[in-house]
């Protein structure tokens, strides 16, 4: 770069508003990006990728001259893959930029007006280093797959690379003919252009953070499974396992919907395509085109594929539909999913299911923070420096909901969901939002609730001690909490009461708020024995004993 540029981009950067959230991205508050428009040239020759990207950036302020956004550069550490820029224009004339450190740094031809949208065009090639993975499916057939999470879109696509900003979008790709490419939103157009050559455009009307995007590029076997309030399921598999995919991927797809819709507010895209793919993981919620991983496909519709088909959709609502505003609250997007699917569980399935589900992910949480003691689910994270979520995040965060429906009532809650939901809707939130939509349903102050469970990685550990006195037909409870260090946590404590014979206990209350509590009951018998937590309704370590 040359000392005129250098001296340039130390300009820019003084000038640049930004706001650092707790996460550390620059979120620029006076700026808005309203819509991206991709054109991607595709080829089986090589594989660089040649971009053409439009983007429609709303100035809030007036007097703004400059502005970021997110692509990885080409370097040499990376093998001279990532991106180089060949142009930028704003109605065909040049715009001053740099290119350096993985950022975009744009002059508007003119400072802005106040409220004003400047369309952006970005011309660039390169082959992706990450973010679009190109090479053989498990057929060894060449494809092309997206995986952007959780800040990867930089690697192949100029964005502002975080679930703050949403946007719509649109794909224009430009393929060899024997591909189909399946993307977000509605199908606009296919079209043979010759030369072998295939165009296909998708457009998706409804905002959604950056991340969410999503493009295959193929050799598919595509089915029309089904329609939902009008729009479109279906299923996209490698004509190799065209039977098994369209079998594993045609149930519980519609249910979940409906389900979903029904307890939650709207579906809010244009489609739904589960969508086979070499995904690494299990499964990637972009919306209205979910990817999952080609393992996942065995025609046999285990219960591994239907829970991640279920937690994948019911990503759509929350991660997708409603998004945290940084990375700090990703429990929001994971936490609600495990939580969702398991309590479409309890629907479709019954309780048994859902406790089984519920006692697994207590296991998997005590496990795991064994192995990562000091990981709280609400924390600074940021994902230019580190992951931003865990396992932790996942179970603890359903068992965080798991909690809360239990102490505000199945009512309430349903209530709070739908409330947060209706407010956020194609929107960003964070966990006081959340916490403040669910105190207006239940009308119950939660802050304690939210601060011990979500923002410091301990969980209770609860000793219960009791003795009877068969003279005057009482008992004694003794509850002690001996987790480490100085925390006490706020519980309400049920314990079973069982007589002789009885299969279902009486239960008795305590609300533990210090760390040792005694109280006393007056009981009609002698107990069989008692149970603390009969009914796994409380994340803690139990143990319980006669004096």
């Amino acid at each position: 770069m040359s000392n005129i540029k250098s001296n340039f981009l130390a300009a820019v950067l003084l000038l640049l508003p930004v706001f650092v959230w707790a996460d550390n991205y620059p979120v620029n508050k006076n700026i808005d990006i309203k819509h991206y428009s991709f054109e991607i040239s595709l080829s089986d020759t090589a594989d660089v990728i040649y971009g053409n990207a439009q983007i429609t950036v709303l100035f809030k302020k007036a007097g703004m001259q400059h502005f970021r956004l997110d692509l990885i550069n080409a370097t040499a550490e990376r093998q001279g893959k990532g991106m180089v820029i060949d142009a930028i224009k704003v109605a065909n004339m040049p715009v001053t930029y740099t290119h350096q450190n993985d950022e975009v740094i744009l002059s508007l031809p003119t400072p802005s007006a106040e409220n004003t949208e400047i369309i952006f065009t970005i011309s660039y090639h390169g082959i992706p280093f990450d973010g679009l993975v190109i090479g053989p499916t498990k057929f060894g057939v060449r494809s092309f797959f997206s995986e952007n999470w959780p800040n990867k879109t930089r690697q192949w696509l100029p964005t502002l690379d975080h679930p703050s900003d949403k946007a719509t979008s649109e794909f224009i790709v430009k393929a060899p003919s024997h591909y189909k490419v399946i993307s977000n939103g509605l199908l606009l157009e296919e079209s043979d252009l010759g030369n072998n050559t295939r165009l296909t455009h998708w457009k998706q009307s409804v905002p959604v953070s950056c991340w969410l995007f999503v493009l295959g590029v193929a050799d598919f076997a595509v089915k029309y499974v089904d329609q939902f309030n009008g729009k479109s399921i279906q299923s996209w598999v490698y004509p190799q396992n065209r039977e098994a995919g369209f079998y594993d991927f045609d149930e519980p797809t519609k249910k979940v919907l409906e389900f979903f819709s029904s307890y939650i507010g709207p579906f809010a895209y244009e489609k739904l395509a589960n969508i086979q793919s070499v995904n690494s993981g299990g499964g990637m919620e972009t919306s209205s085109a979910i990817f999952y991983s080609e393992k996942l496909i065995n025609g046999k519709r285990d219960e591994r594929t239907r829970d991640v088909v279920i937690h994948e959709i019911a990503h759509q609502w929350f991660g997708n539909a409603v998004t945290e505003t940084t990375w700090d609250d990703a429990w929001l997007s994971e936490g609600f999913a495990t939580f969702f699917t398991l309590l479409f569980i309890e629907n479709e399935y019954g309780k048994e299911a859902y406790t089984n589900g519920i006692s697994k992910a207590k296991k998997s949480v005590f496990d795991m923070a064994v192995k990562m003691p000091d990981f709280s689910i609400v924390s600074p994270r940021s994902a230019e420096k580190e992951p931003v979520t865990s396992g932790i995040t996942y179970q603890k965060g359903a068992w965080v909901l798991h909690m809360l429906r239990n102490l505000v009532g199945d009512a309430n809650f349903q209530k709070g969901i739908r409330s947060y939901y209706a407010k956020f809707y194609n929107a960003n939130a964070t966990t006081d939002d959340f916490r403040i939509a669910m105190e207006k349903a239940s009308g119950k102050d939660l802050k304690i609730f939210f601060k011990q469970w979500l923002y410091q990685p301990i969980n209770p550990i609860i000793n219960c001690t009791w003795q009877y006195d068969a003279a005057n037909k009482k008992i004694t409870i003794q509850l002690e909490q001996t987790q480490q260090g100085d925390i006490v946590f706020n519980l309400p404590v049920e314990i079973g009461f069982y007589k002789l014979g009885s299969a279902t206990p009486t239960i008795l209350k305590m609300n533990l708020t210090k760390k040792q509590q005694v109280q006393t009951f007056t009981v009609s018998g002698a107990p069989d024995k008692l149970e603390l937590d009969p009914n796994n309704i409380l994340l803690s370590t139990n143990t319980i004993s006669k004096k």
